[in-house]
């Protein structure tokens, strides 16, 4: 007798089969009544009876069930029990349902059927394909939790992928940046070297054409010297020939001379006695004014409204040398008005301080010459790397350090004599007057030079004073019985003559400014660290002795005007008041006595200094003070 069996559940549920296995073949059915009728301690219920075919084909194999003999409640006879013999039916489960409910009614309605055919067979099937649905379940469970960990750790593979694509962007980020700033790095590197092959080649040019000027100069002094000879031997003949003639007329002149020379003995005894009445008469007038003149100056120290010196540092100390030195300059310059004709317009102090350090600046030039001519070495190499490295000053931190480092190295250079090389140095710092930016960096390399080599701040400002007499300050007063000509006295003062021509008012006053713009500039550098031998203090010093010994014209006019533009920044912050009441003497006495002299030339000069007093230009700082830090090019690639 045939059993039809269905699952009490459907087939599939949203896409996911009952049976995990759809292939399930007899021999697993075998195994699993088997296992359970060992356990019940009972023969198997089945056996297989017909192979299945092929094990691929899904559902459509059936198994045989034998079912041992057994009495019933029919009326069966006993030769059909004895000779009833099972063979076997097939059963087919192509359609098994299969429901996730197991409270299905359904399902429910063919059990009692189930048992009231058969009872013992459909209660163990019943049971081991309850085993099985809850093996199936596990099993199902199991793999969506395997999928689901799988999943979850595809998901932190994936994260982690992610993560590590992120941190490599940003790698490849950094190392672009990193390449791209040395790019930049070798673009700025190739342009400062092409500029500084620019450079070299325009010096190589200059010496070029220094040398064709040098020996353009050699040929004409040549020439001028064939033609001097020349005039000499022509000079000579006219001599020989005048001489002949003198001599005829000395010897009629000496006749003449000796009738004379009676006449004169009588006129100079009368003029002796003259002259003695005369000196006892000036010296009873000098004594007169120098009285005079020490009563006023003590009335207007002690008033401390006139007087320059008055207004100085707060420091009594310095107030008591200014003081000083302006009442010695007073008596020395009235002893000096009688001795010298009134030329000379300075104190006694910057004088004796000029005195000494042209004295020095000679003593190494002749020591210089001396080592020239002693030995057969040329220093002209140390010269030029001396000339190249002043011209190369730019207004920079690091070319201003590179530069005097350069310098401090030549001077002190074993090799090549200190009288040379320091000598160099000044001659080429006091020809190099330019812009303000190139005046103040070349203040900088002057200070850190002069404080390793200290020798040279003397030299050079010896060097300042030979090529302008107000950084000294003095002032020469024209006078016809000092000087034979005006092209005489405007050498003394500092004209150049150039082919016999002495060079205009223009010129000598743009040099002027040039070196005051240079020794302000000087003045006023500070350096923390390092001090300047010749820093603030004298450059009050100076602002004293020439307010009170020069006279105001355009000369010292235009030389105060360029030395307050360049230090007025610096001593306004170190003497704050005492700076402004020294504007306010330059306001009512300099500025006044230059108008009063009504001449033409003195407007621009005039109005410079009124500018520079009443517009406070004294609080901003001038342009060029502050060094850049870095090249321009530098600068691209930090932006």
């Amino acid at each position: 007798m045939g059993l039809k069996l269905e699952l009490r559940c459907p087939q599939s549920v949203e896409g996911v089969a009952a049976d995990p296995d759809p292939d399930w073949n007899f021999d697993d059915i075998l195994k699993e009544l088997n296992s359970l009728e060992m356990k019940l301690d009972k023969p198997p219920l089945l056996s297989k009876s017909i192979p299945c075919g092929n094990s691929n084909v899904r559902r459509t194999r059936s198994f045989v069930m034998h079912a041992p003999e057994f009495k019933t409640e029919s009326s069966e006879s006993e030769d059909e029990e004895e000779n009833y013999q099972l063979d076997g039916k097939r059963y087919n489960f192509d359609e098994i349902y299969l429901s996730d409910d197991s409270d299905n009614e359904s399902a429910l309605d063919v059990q009692p059927y189930l048992m009231d055919e058969v009872g013992l067979e459909e209660d163990a099937f019943y049971e081991l394909k309850h085993e099985y649905q809850l093996a199936v379940k596990e099993e199902i469970r199991n793999q969506i939790s395997a999928l689901e960990a799988k999943l979850m750790s595809e998901n932190e593979k994936s994260t982690s992928a992610l993560a590590r694509i992120e941190k490599y962007k940003q790698a490849r980020r950094e190392m672009d940046k990193k390449l791209d700033a040395q790019y930049q790095r070798r673009i700025a590197e190739a342009l400062d070297n092409h500029l500084t092959a620019i450079q070299r080649d325009r010096e190589l040019r200059s010496q070029i054409e220094e040398r064709k000027i040098r020996s353009d100069a050699a040929y004409e002094e040549a020439r001028r010297k064939e033609k001097a000879m020349q005039e000499e031997k022509i000079r000579q003949e006219k001599a020989m020939q005048e001489e002949k003639l003198q001599q005829q007329k000395v010897m009629q002149e000496e006749k003449l001379r000796q009738e004379k020379a009676k006449a004169d003995a009588k006129v100079k005894l009368k003029a002796e006695e003259a002259e003695g009445a005369a000196i006892e008469i000036e010296r009873r007038v000098a004594t007169e004014a120098v009285e005079r003149e020490a009563t006023v100056t003590s009335r207007s120290v002690a008033s401390g409204k006139t007087q320059v010196e008055a207004v100085g540092p707060q420091t009594d100390a310095t107030s008591r040398t200014l003081r000083a030195e302006s009442l010695e300059s007073r008596s020395n310059g009235t002893n000096k008005s009688h001795s010298e004709g009134d030329v000379y317009r300075a104190s006694a102090n910057a004088l004796d301080v000029e005195h000494r350090r042209l004295q020095k600046l000679k003593e190494i030039y002749e020591r210089d010459q001396q080592l020239r001519f002693n030995s057969n070495k040329d220093y002209t190499s140390y010269e030029r790397n001396i000339s190249r490295f002043i011209r190369q000053i730019s207004g920079t931190k690091d070319n201003v350090r590179s530069k005097a480092i350069g310098l401090i190295n030549i001077l002190n250079d074993p090799h090549c004599p200190r009288s040379i090389s320091i000598g160099t140095f000044a001659k080429k710092v006091a020809s190099h007057c330019a812009s303000p930016h190139t005046a103040f960096a070349c203040g900088y390399v002057i200070v850190l030079v002069a404080s390793q080599v200290p020798d040279v701040m003397d030299l050079l400002l010896a060097e300042f004073h030979r090529a302008c007499i107000y950084t000294v300050p003095k002032h020469i007063v024209y006078s016809e019985s000092a000087f034979k000509s005006k092209e005489d006295y405007y050498k003394s003062i500092g004209y150049r003559e150039d082919d016999g021509k002495i060079e205009s008012s223009e010129d000598y006053l743009k040099r002027l400014k040039s070196y005051m713009k240079l020794y302000g500039s000087l003045v006023q550098t500070e350096i923390s660290g390092i001090q300047n031998v010749h820093g603030l203090k004298e450059g009050w010093t100076w602002l004293a002795r020439f307010l009170n010994a020069l006279p105001a014209n355009r000369y010292t006019a235009v030389a105060l005007s360029e030395f307050l533009q360049m230090a007025g920044f610096a001593l306004f912050r170190r003497y704050k008041s005492q700076f402004r009441k020294i504007l306010n003497i330059i306001s009512q006495n300099f500025l006044v006595a230059l108008k009063a002299r009504e001449e033409s030339g003195f407007q621009d000069v005039i109005v410079e200094l009124q500018s520079y007093i009443e517009d406070k230009k004294f609080l901003q700082e001038p342009e060029g003070r502050s060094l850049q830090s870095s090249l321009l090019s530098r600068e691209r690639i930090v932006n």
